[in-house]
């Protein structure tokens, strides 16, 4: 018996394939730019609503193709109004992301991958197997559905993305690189480069690659240690790629890109946090434009690392201001729902509530 032929995924063609692709329908080719609008700058997840082509059109459309949309599956809201959301992919898989309200600005953490297989020590997701990358579309979807959180909870639009969720985004790089072309794009959701971050762990190659690409939006490099006995403690992708190898890759991405590097540091109680790692950060922040971002410690069950003192913080940071780099001091956001930076585990309540 001849098996059934399995329908297209829709969103992983491009324009020009979506042409040729109606061109051997028979179909006027004009209405793969209808289409496509639909899905990239409209968000429509369902052939019956698009209006603008006739009903047969969308019939065969609807045998043929599939858009594998995702869902919300679970929203909570933190005393901080943080909201973090569980979405439910066509396979059956699950991730987070999180809606993160401030006066000034509405950002979506998103994830890029299902699990991350890195193993980072003080980072729940590192704890879980990575299972698969993200599509391209699975990655636009959260920014839609949170922004949709935005508007609805706080009737503002989201204005940041910060590719920080689940997964190491540079392990994932087509897809993200896709996923950001249709959430810039005039014919996307048409959000500015600069408005988005996309943070790794370190990955040299990767890093240069992003100035070949001549990227616009900004790099963040999850740092937490300058030296290497450190950081290969706490970050196992460090013993293949050395700071000294980061360093390289970063003064590279910065010729091509001239866009300043973001350098994210957790303060770990007794660990990171006296003068000497300061001092060793601080040499670091010499080799190209940058500035530093510490990030409170958000405790986790598989690990026994502190948050340093709010005293200790403040010292750390004062010293890199001295040496005349730009310092900020991230407090946490939803923790009390596992939403905070390194929390993503997949940790849901019996009901949402949201």
């Amino acid at each position: 018996m001849v098996g059934v032929k399995a329908k297209i995924d829709i969103r992983k063609l491009t324009l020009e394939q979506l042409r040729e692709q109606l061109a051997s329908m028979g179909e006027q080719v004009f209405r793969a730019k209808q289409i496509y609008e639909w899905l990239w700058q409209k968000s429509c997840t369902d052939f019956d609503q698009m209006s603008n082509l006739s009903k047969s059109l969308r019939d065969r459309l609807k045998q043929l193709f599939v858009i594998n949309s995702v869902q919300v599956r679970q929203a909570q809201r933190s005393a901080d109004s943080t909201i973090k959301s569980s979405f439910v992919l066509y396979d059956g898989n699950i991730i987070e992301g999180v809606l993160i309200p401030a006066p000034d600005r509405m950002t979506a953490c998103v994830s890029s991958q299902v699990g991350c297989s890195l193993t980072c020590k003080f980072c729940a997701t590192g704890y879980m197997d990575r299972k698969r990358n993200l599509n391209a579309d699975e990655i636009y979807d959260q920014v839609v559905l949170i922004s949709k959180q935005a508007q609805e909870h706080y009737g503002q639009p989201l204005t940041n993305i910060v590719y920080m969720g689940m997964g190491e985004p540079l392990l994932n790089y087509a897809n993200v690189l896709t996923s950001i072309a249709r959430i810039t794009a005039s014919d996307g959701l048409n959000m500015a480069a600069k408005r988005i971050t996309v943070s790794t762990a370190g990955i040299a190659k990767m890093i240069k690659r992003l100035g070949d690409d001549q990227v616009r939006f900004n790099l963040a490099l999850s740092l937490h240690a300058a030296n290497d006995r450190k950081r290969n403690e706490i970050m196992p992708i460090n013993e293949q790629n050395s700071l000294r190898a980061l360093a390289e890759a970063l003064k590279y991405y910065y010729a091509k890109t001239k866009t300043p590097v973001t350098y994210e540091y957790i303060v770990f109680n007794g660990f990171n946090d006296d003068v000497a790692d300061a001092q060793e950060l601080a040499a670091f922040c010499k080799h190209l434009p940058c500035k530093v971002n510490i990030i409170e410690y958000n405790p986790i069950a598989f690990a026994d690392f502190e948050n340093a003192s709010e005293d200790k913080i403040d010292r750390f940071a004062d010293y890199l201001r001295q040496k005349g780099i730009v310092t900020n001091i991230r407090r946490s956001r939803g923790k009390d729902i596992d939403a905070a930076c390194g929390q993503l585990a997949i940790k849901e309540t019996a009901s949402p509530t949201v």
